[in-house]
């Protein structure tokens, strides 16, 4: 099952990275984005980063890597020492 939802994410990852114009064009642009990321184009990399991420996410969770990476980044902030 991880395969499909890897698969599904890095799909989804790389249509937000292909279709940036269209997501702009139907979903407006980011005022944080176009503040802090940019000129003019700060909300095209805003979801060209989202798409990178959806990416990233989904090749860890076909390779099995993405539960590991989670508990070695923020895993120290949910286990309790005794």
């Amino acid at each position: 099952m991880r395969y499909f939802f890897g698969m599904v994410l890095v799909a989804v990852g790389i249509l937000i990275v292909i279709k940036t114009e269209w997501l702009i064009e139907n979903f407006g642009t980011n005022a944080w984005a176009e503040t802090n990321l940019g000129t003019s184009g700060g909300s095209r990399m805003l979801y060209k980063l989202i798409g990178l991420a959806l990416i990233f996410i989904g090749f860890m969770m076909i390779t099995g890597l993405f539960g590991p990476f989670l508990l070695a980044t923020v895993g120290k902030l949910f286990t309790s020492s005794k």
